[in-house]
């Protein structure tokens, strides 16, 4: 197959025309997350970040104050007040805050949180139309933007709360959220993502596309920098030029980082031995894989599930 043409410029000139944004975390969501987060903008700071594919939360958040910059898979929004967005586990997404002022509120929703009493609602997040990257963002009424930062205000009541139906009531309001949002159907226009960007979105998408190890005989398919250069069809230089400079780090950390939280994951979700987490991900032996680990984490991955049960 024959390689599309990639610009060979001058790290200096590429430097300038491509680095005109601040740098972006990639964070992954806690491992002990709860199954239902909501919090206020206004009380919780918003970083700069990107957050690669597989959070397994399903996150809205409304802005009532402020602007920023969002972008989901290839599509980007600047985004401002009375304005929702609507993301999905499977999509990766960045934020870029433009202003000082903030306001509203964001909550993540795991599948799990619904449970069978539930499952109705579920189907309405799997089948609604705005949890996708080119119609994510919904403009809103004042009126309408009002109603939905109600309907945030009595859940995050609720979670604090002590009821025993609280679970009822924030689904409610989940419901009215989205019956509200779907009403405006509004979508606000996107724009394209940078070239720069878009070689960080695949080369983000690849790395997690090397970890789905779900089963004991599953193995990660690893890949070396250059590896993940060669099939984005880009020098390795420019990619780790281009990574390094939009996120801090270069590509061999960036694996190391994702290697690390797999390897956490599988401590904490799972009950495998430790030989079979080394095994699912590609290292030579249990003594490797410990040495990874405890020069990552400052502790051996058995000190690391036992300090997490």
């Amino acid at each position: 197959m024959k390689h599309s043409i990639i610009p060979r410029l001058e790290l200096e000139a590429f430097a300038a025309d491509g680095y005109k944004t601040s740098v972006l975390n990639v964070e992954h969501y806690p491992l002990s997350s709860k199954h239902f987060v909501i919090e206020n903008r206004n009380n919780y700071p918003v970083k700069d970040y990107i957050s690669p594919h597989r959070r397994k939360f399903y996150k809205i958040f409304h802005m009532t104050a402020g602007t920023g910059i969002l972008t989901i898979g290839l599509n980007r929004y600047e985004m401002g007040p009375d304005e929702i967005a609507f993301l999905h586990p499977d999509e990766l997404m960045s934020w870029q805050t433009t202003s000082e002022e903030t306001g509203g509120h964001f909550c993540l929703i795991h599948p799990d949180y619904f449970g069978q009493d539930a499952d109705h609602v579920l189907q309405l997040f799997r089948q609604y139309p705005y949890f996708i990257p080119d119609r994510a963002v919904v403009q809103l009424t004042a009126g309408q933007s009002a109603a939905i930062n109600g309907y945030f205000e009595i859940m995050l009541k609720e979670e604090r709360g002590n009821s025993d139906d609280k679970k009822q009531a924030i689904l409610l309001q989940l419901q009215m959220l989205l019956l509200e949002s779907r009403r405006a159907g509004k979508s606000k226009l996107q724009s394209a993502v940078s070239e720069g960007y878009g070689y960080i979105y695949r080369f983000l998408s690849l790395l997690e596309s090397s970890f789905q190890v779900q089963e004991h005989n599953s193995i990660a398919k690893l890949k070396t920098a250059a590896e993940f250069a060669d099939e984005l069809h880009v020098h390795p230089n420019y990619l780790n030029a281009l990574v390094r400079n939009h996120t801090g780090k270069t590509l061999r950390e960036h694996i190391q980082d994702r290697l690390l939280h797999e390897a956490k994951s599988l401590l904490v979700q799972t009950d495998w031995g430790i030989n079979q987490i080394s095994d699912g991900l590609g290292f030579s032996g249990q003594a490797a894989f410990t040495s990874f680990f405890r020069k990552k984490a400052n502790l051996s991955p058995s000190e690391f599930r036992k300090a997490t049960v």
